[in-house]
């Protein structure tokens, strides 16, 4: 059984959508999974280590920006080694902004930047998500499992 944390902040309640659909997913797959969110849990960076998989979600502030609750989260990353670990990306935004779900983008980056393996598709919602879009949170909470063995 492999241990799966996912972390999420939601203006909206939208990226909570997401999350919440991706680890039913994978509960129903039986993973160990612990979620986790920005606005009312502590999250130390070097927690991300202890898992097989993070998947992180988060919606874009204004034009794009980090939300705020997830700011010392993103500016702590660069005090972790995370070269090969899993972690992916999701978040939900809205596209009358200039960027499209920009955070997601960011964070992404951010965490390849310190040696993370993503996965391979950043999942973005347009504001909440439909049942389309909590089928393609599944497929990527599906790929995302799929690639745990393939890192350890």
């Amino acid at each position: 059984m492999n241990k799966i944390l996912v972390i999420c902040s939601s203006c909206t309640g939208n990226t909570e959508m997401m999350a919440k659909a991706i680890v039913h997913y994978i509960q129903k797959q039986e993973h160990h999974v612990v979620y986790k969110s920005f606005e009312f849990d502590v999250i130390d960076v070097k927690e991300l280590l202890e898992y097989d998989l993070v998947l992180i979600g988060t919606h874009s502030a204004d034009d794009g920006q980090i939300p705020y609750e997830a700011e010392d989260f993103y500016n702590e990353l660069n005090e972790v080694d995370f070269t090969g670990r899993l972690i992916g990306v999701f978040g939900s935004g809205e596209s009358f902004y200039d960027v499209f779900c920009e955070s997601i983008e960011l964070m992404g980056n951010h965490l390849e930047h310190f040696g993370a393996k993503l996965v391979p598709d950043r999942l973005k919602v347009e504001l909440e998500p439909d049942d389309d879009d909590l089928i393609r949170c599944e497929a990527f909470a599906e790929k995302a499992c799929s690639m745990i063995d393939e890192v350890l």
